[in-house]
């Protein structure tokens, strides 16, 4: 499946659709304005919760965590690294990520048990501020559109500084 975001889509209270590769929206993601660190409600269209996103506060890196139903389901952690950006979706279990690639230029690769399970691409639309993220199937959509969401905010965070 082929899910569409823009770069730099963060606004006043970080509120953004998610597309389909028709540009129809999925996934509405709803920021709350005014919070100590992010934190973003994923939804369908009906509003129905399908995952929260949270920033951990006072960790050595970046580090967020997913929930689904009020309950903790995942994390998102940069790791440290001296040459290159890396991160992680540490799920229970043997099921994490690696993710990994050239996260400014929007091209890298979601890995699960050394398989590519998705990737992030702003090639098909080079002449825009948009990209597209593309998940075999099989992978859950809202894990990998979380982790996505996530990235996006720390390299957003780090242009800041």
């Amino acid at each position: 499946m082929r899910y569409v975001m823009k770069e730099r889509f963060w606004s006043w209270g970080n509120d953004f659709h998610i597309c389909d590769g028709a540009r129809r929206p999925v996934y509405f993601v709803d920021g709350h304005a005014f919070s100590w660190g992010t934190k973003l409600s994923f939804q369908d269209l009906q509003g129905n919760e399908l995952a929260f996103i949270s920033q951990k506060l006072l960790s050595w890196m970046p580090k967020y965590e997913i929930y689904r139903n009020n309950q903790l389901f995942a994390e998102v952690v940069k790791e440290f690294s001296w040459l290159s950006k890396k991160f992680t979706l540490d799920v229970p279990g043997p099921n994490d990520y690696t993710i990994d690639g050239s996260f400014w230029e929007h091209e890298y690769q979601f890995v699960r048990q050394g398989r590519t399970v998705a990737r992030v691409s702003k090639t098909f639309f080079a002449w825009s501020d948009t990209y597209g993220i593309d998940i075999i199937d099989g992978e859950d959509d809202v894990a990998i559109l979380s982790c996505v969401v996530v990235i996006d905010q720390v390299l957003h965070n780090e242009q800041d500084d």
